[in-house]
């Protein structure tokens, strides 16, 4: 017997093209990478089931395309979600820089004032000559903004996970997110919701 679902989260995976967003997308959901990943056209959609506080959360991921041309496409599936997810690559200052408008344009199209953000500093298996944002830029931009902060890289595995279930843990710390109040409504234990209580585990995510 399938284990029961008690709630569904829209999650939007944002950012330049080519920083790795479906390449973190297909290592969350299918613990697999490909080098010669394409590029989303439009939108990718996928499903994946995560255990929260011992209860299952259905994700219902968004990964939307970062060329110019596709930013028509995008506007209405910002409505009703619950998560973000910005990601920039440590090996591109632009894609960095370009954070900024893509929180603008989330704060604009998104319908929900509270939804839980994370900027995400993907790449980091690459050279560290290469390496073009540091870390303490990135945590930086995060606490200016209020976001959660972690940085991965989708071919190594790390910290790709962890950025997802961290993600899930602060929106579940926020019921008015989500609860629709019937049966089988997840409850936060009061002492795990409390203000600033962190919401990722070890040093490379950070509630700032």
């Amino acid at each position: 017997m399938d284990e029961e679902v008690l709630t569904t989260l829209k999650i939007l995976i944002i950012g330049e093209s080519g920083v790795g967003k479906s390449s973190l997308l297909l290592r969350f959901t299918d613990d697999n990478f490909d080098p010669d990943q394409p590029l989303t056209i439009g939108v990718d959609f996928r499903h994946k089931k995560l255990k929260v506080n011992g209860n299952w959360v259905k994700l219902a991921i968004w990964d939307t395309a970062g060329q110019e041309r596709f930013r028509t496409l995008t506007p209405s599936y910002y409505r009703d979600a619950q998560g973000a997810i910005l990601v920039y690559d440590i090996s591109n200052r632009t894609s960095f820089d370009r954070l900024e408008t893509w929180l603008n344009e989330l704060d604009l199209y998104s319908n929900r004032q509270n939804i839980v953000k994370m900027v995400v500093g993907n790449k980091i298996d690459v050279e560290q000559e290469r390496r073009e944002v540091t870390k303490e830029e990135g945590l930086s931009f995060a606490r200016r903004h209020a976001t959660l902060f972690i940085e991965s890289s989708a071919k190594t595995r790390e910290g790709v996970q962890m950025a997802f279930e961290d993600l899930v843990q602060k929106i579940i710390e926020q019921p008015g997110l989500w609860e629709t109040g019937g049966p089988g409504s997840i409850h936060v234990r009061e002492e795990d919701s409390g203000e600033g209580a962190p919401a990722c585990a070890g040093w490379k995510c950070q509630l700032v």
